[in-house]
């Protein structure tokens, strides 16, 4: 059984979750199955440039907003 050293609990637009640990914003995407999408995603309010998704670790009780972006005219 997982403990809490393993695990991370997170809010995703709205809802808590929680995932085993180390997670990057990457695998997180990668995890909710919006990987290959054109996504934008903000942690504690703060934009995370898709460049910086694989290099930027998720702490305990961080906040996330994740948008998926559609294009049209």
């Amino acid at each position: 059984m997982p403990t809490a050293a393993t695990q991370l609990t997170i809010t995703v637009n709205g809802e808590t979750k929680t995932f085993a640990l180390p997670m990057t914003v990457e695998a997180l995407i990668q995890q909710l199955g919006m990987g290959g999408r054109a996504v934008a995603v903000e942690v504690n309010r703060e934009l995370v440039p898709r460049k910086a998704h694989a290099a930027t670790l998720l702490k305990e009780g961080d906040q996330l907003e994740i948008v998926t972006l559609v294009g049209g005219g």
